[in-house]
């Protein structure tokens, strides 16, 4: 072959590899495969990346290089395929450089393929929350200090704030404060597993709570039926009971809640049960609104969230009244 021949002449064809972090590697697609196996030379900036080692054991050559967009043009002289491998940042540099040379016309630019090696599943940041809180916990000095018993507080504020989000009907709000009840449960995971008798990781959260949806829903994943919300319901609260096996319909209703969202549980589990509980007798603004707050559960209610929309036309009432001329 001459220098002439149109094979000599030929630009070539690049193929920028990505792959995700959130991915274990050495995971990839075919596609990513094949191009290895058929490429004249493979390059990788990063001799720390984490694909190499895999690739290297698959028996596929790879050079740690950065070349610039000129010399990876040149290398792909003749034909040839020359994959690289892309850092976590991708490669801007290079990628700019081959447009800068692209947009002169007097270069013969190779076949520029972008192919994606790995793709980041539905849930994958959650992989990052998880290492920025461990990282956080290790080298900050105020949330390397911090216990459950210490962040108990902000779990009830952020949800309160969640709720106020979702009242708001504000989506930027409502996203921003999911994140923060999200954190918590990380932060809290995280404090757990250095407990020296009993720890456990965010793992071993995300997995309990799956087992219990799981078991709680066997008209989903299971033989039994359900159409309709009551019989969902009914799933749920048969199941629950077999695996709690309370003596009373009261255990597990936390006694520090907000008092109306208090009376509004413990009706509910009542009228659940199929109990005749007669309202206590006494007197005294308490006692009236208990019997508030039962009614309007029987009426499907809920007196918590009924309360925070008159607090708040009663808010907007007190500004109107600010406001008005004297």
């Amino acid at each position: 072959m001459n220098a002439t021949s149109p094979e000599a002449a030929a630009p070539g064809r690049i193929v920028l590899l990505t792959t995700s972090h959130r991915v274990a590697p050495g995971l990839l697609s075919w596609p990513a495969w094949q191009a290895l196996r058929s490429a004249d030379r493979v390059l990788c900036a990063d001799g720390a990346h984490p694909q190499l080692p895999y690739l290297r054991e698959a028996g596929i050559p790879v050079d740690e290089a950065a070349p610039t967009a000129q010399e990876l043009i040149d290398a792909c002289a003749g034909g040839r395929t020359v994959v690289v491998v892309a850092t976590g940042e991708g490669e801007p540099a290079l990628t700019d450089g081959l447009a800068r040379l692209a947009g002169t016309g007097r270069v013969a630019m190779p076949e520029l393929e972008l192919l994606p090696a790995s793709y980041d599943l539905p849930g994958a940041r959650l992989l990052d929350l998880v290492q920025v809180m461990d990282r956080i916990r290790v080298e900050c000095p105020w949330s390397s200090r911090q216990t459950h018993k210490g962040l108990a507080k902000y779990g009830i504020e952020e949800a309160y704030e969640l709720v106020e989000a979702i009242e708001d009907g504000d989506r930027d709000e409502l996203r921003e404060e999911l994140g923060d009840v999200l954190l918590q449960v990380v932060f809290h995971s995280r404090i757990a597993e250095e407990d020296p008798e009993a720890p456990f990781s965010i793992d071993d959260v995300a997995g309990g709570i799956v087992t219990k949806l799981i078991h709680r829903h066997p008209h989903v994943f299971g033989d039994e039926t359900a159409t309709t919300p009551e019989e969902v319901k009914e799933h749920w609260l048969r199941t629950k009971a077999e695996e709690k096996r309370r003596e009373s319909v009261t255990e597990g209703i936390p006694l520090g809640q907000p008092g109306l969202a208090l009376a509004a549980k413990l009706a509910s589990r009542v009228r659940t049960a199929g109990l005749d509980v007669p309202l206590p007798t006494g007197y005294g603004i308490g006692y009236e609104l208990l019997a508030m707050a039962v009614r309007a559960e029987a009426a499907g209610v809920d007196p918590e969230a009924a309360l925070r929309v008159a607090a708040r036309a009663y808010r907007d009432a007190v500004r109107a009244a600010e406001g008005a001329p004297s």
